[in-house]
């Protein structure tokens, strides 16, 4: 991570944003049920205010060092946190009623692997969950901000088609300041809205 991010994710301001721009958006019409799979959490911008709405929430983060001081942070609370890659997740098939990824799919090196942590979440949500997710949008700026680390930008046209792909229904798609998703596993009582 370049020092670029090492000053904005961690900060206050970053993850106002998120908990007053993103995750109401994404929430508004949804029930987070018991469990929830937060993917790549980095510093935790968005692990306070999902715990807050659920019982358990399980953290699945890459970077070993990020996962520790998140699991400090919230050590004997609700949150779980483990390091590990997303596209390969230790747990049954059916396990959380949702799961979530904020800002971080674009630190994913290539398309399949992307894809792979996409497949990963349909097969750990249990059938009615769904996956919640925002990423930023392409730009010359973001470009720049990520000198000298990974930056593969999610294309907001392909994003229907890929979670279609992988098995997700209903998929709703918004492209505004960012780019969120909603994206379904069939089955069950489909949705999780109130």
């Amino acid at each position: 991570m370049n020092t670029n991010h090492t000053r904005l994710c961690p900060s206050p301001e970053w993850a106002e944003h998120i908990q007053r721009d993103i995750l109401p958006r994404l929430t508004r019409d949804l029930d987070l049920g018991e469990t929830i799979l937060e993917i790549g959490p980095g510093p935790g911008a968005a692990t306070g205010w999902l715990a807050g709405r659920v019982a358990k929430l399980t953290a699945v983060e890459i970077d070993a060092d990020a996962a520790r001081l998140l699991a400090d942070r919230y050590a004997g609370t609700n949150v779980g946190v483990v390091t590990g890659s997303a596209a390969e997740l230790d747990y049954p098939a059916d396990s959380f009623d949702s799961a979530g990824c904020f800002t971080m799919l674009h630190h994913v090196p290539t398309l399949a692997l992307q894809n792979a942590i996409l497949a990963e979440a349909l097969r750990v949500l249990r059938p009615g969950g769904f996956l919640i997710g925002s990423d930023s949008l392409p730009s010359d700026d973001l470009h720049h901000f990520h000198v000298d680390d990974t930056y593969n930008p999610i294309e907001p046209a392909s994003l229907l088609t890929r979670l279609q792909t992988l098995g997700f229904a209903p998929i709703t798609v918004m492209v505004t300041d960012s780019l969120l998703f909603i994206a379904g596993k069939p089955g069950g009582q489909q949705g999780g809205t109130r």
